[in-house]
């Protein structure tokens, strides 16, 4: 599953929030082939600036005195495959080389109809030997 569904409290729609995570995801790995830990840090903070500045200005208000209506929380993690003998796969697929598990879960106590939680796993990443899994949570002003 690359996107889980948003809430109907979502202040943007599903489309755009995975237009913008996608985005983000391509231009800050555009030249990435594998794994690098000594950039890893760079790459997470573009994702999250750039999903975090395209959610800002979709919500902002028309009359530049009024409050922002949401505050954000973007989270990225990028995990580096494993590296292992293809032989050695999980049920002998080579497909299954390499993979790890990853299970991540976040809870929170809330306003159910006006804030809420998406998460994404870029599709791209797979590729150049990553796992990269996004999470926006929103929290409605006022």
């Amino acid at each position: 599953m690359a996107v889980e569904p948003v809430p109907t409290s979502s202040p943007v729609a599903t489309s755009e929030l995975t237009k913008i995570a996608t985005e983000a995801c391509d231009f800050a790995l555009k030249d990435v082939t594998e794994y690098d830990h000594s950039r890893v840090a760079d790459w997470n903070s573009h994702i999250i600036n750039t999903i975090l500045k395209a959610l800002i200005s979709a919500t902002a208000p028309s009359t530049a005195s009024s409050s922002p209506p949401y505050r954000f929380v973007v989270n990225s993690t990028i995990v580096q495959q494993g590296l292992i003998d293809k032989s050695a796969a999980a049920d002998g697929a080579t497909a299954n080389a390499g993979k790890r598990g990853m299970h991540s879960a976040s809870g929170a106590f809330w306003d159910v109809n006006r804030d809420g939680m998406w998460t994404f796993k870029y599709p791209g990443a797979e590729e150049r030997g990553l796992d990269v899994v996004v999470s926006v949570t929103w929290f409605a002003l006022g």
